[in-house]
């Protein structure tokens, strides 16, 4: 018989592994778009992406870690996911509006 949570848990690590894929890609593409024009915006945009490639990797890493944290410590590694996340936008944030 077929383990449906089993295939589910499959199904999902390979999908966060495409997720951070294509945060890498478009973290890549920007880094070659800021190499061919050193612009601050195209600076701030690579920047900004790459911020959220590591939250994109830490949130998985955090969420693997989760099932056998405790609550206390699980809030904290929570806290630590969104501090990338809010540098990585306030870096497109600024990429936009400079």
């Amino acid at each position: 018989m077929v383990d449906v949570a089993a295939v589910a848990r499959g199904v999902l690590l390979v999908m966060r592994f495409i997720v951070f894929g294509l945060t890498l890609g478009i973290t890549l593409i920007s880094f070659q778009a800021y190499q061919k024009r050193r612009t601050e915006r195209l600076q701030y945009a690579f920047l900004g992406f790459a911020f959220i490639s590591m939250g994109v990797a830490v949130s998985s890493v955090i969420t693997q870690l989760g099932a056998g944290a405790s609550q206390l410590s699980l809030t904290f590694f929570q806290m630590a996911e969104a501090v990338p996340f809010i540098i990585g936008f306030s870096m497109l944030y600024l990429s936009l509006y400079r």
